[in-house]
């Protein structure tokens, strides 16, 4: 773990080396993405998370990115935030298919998504969806393993949680039409 003072600048933050905690950059502070520093995601988590970025990734073929825990730069309540979502969406409208730096997306993404990882609760990830959505991303998915739903997140309408075959779409991914069944199937969480 690194150790850091209390309160960091920005530039602070994004000049911390690489180490095995992530951290997000909240009120000027580098925090652990996970609440217990010694916890990491299993099994579900990890095989959801490589389903949803093969599916994604085939689907945004020429469309856009999709990237697996890439920090993006952001503000909430008027400050800098920097969170590291499970996995984003952002469309080559937003961010040219020429640009190619190793930094934090320097744009809002269409889409984040959030997996519950053990010790997190889906109270945690309402909270956060609802900064994601004041930052002003499009769409935000949490993503429980257990329950195999998804539940969407956006600034026009209520969340609404997605199970089975139920069909996910949107007008900000065109022609995405995905299920919870086949992220959680391909994942190897249904027999």
């Amino acid at each position: 773990m690194i150790k850091v003072k209390n309160k960091l600048t920005i530039e602070e933050f994004l000049a911390l080396p690489e180490s095995d905690t992530i951290y997000e950059f909240v009120n000027g502070e580098a925090l652990p993405k996970y609440k217990n520093e010694q916890m990491s995601p299993k099994f579900f988590h990890g095989s959801t998370t490589g389903s949803l970025f093969i599916l994604l990734s085939k689907w945004a073929q020429e469309k856009g990115r999709v990237v697996v825990e890439w920090s993006v730069k952001l503000t909430r309540n008027q400050q800098d935030w920097i969170p590291v979502p499970d996995l984003i969406y952002v469309s080559y409208q937003r961010l040219p298919i020429d640009w190619l730096k190793d930094e934090a997306c320097p744009v809002t993404p269409e889409l984040v998504i959030e997996i519950i990882s053990p010790g997190q609760t889906f109270g945690d990830m309402i909270e956060k969806a609802t900064y994601y959505l004041q930052a002003g991303i499009c769409l935000v998915w949490v993503v429980d393993t257990i329950s195999q739903t998804i539940t969407v997140f956006t600034s026009s309408s209520l969340p609404n949680t997605f199970r089975g075959q139920q069909i996910i779409s949107h007008e900000v991914l065109p022609d995405l039409q995905i299920t919870p069944y086949d992220i959680f199937k391909n994942a190897g969480l249904i027999r």
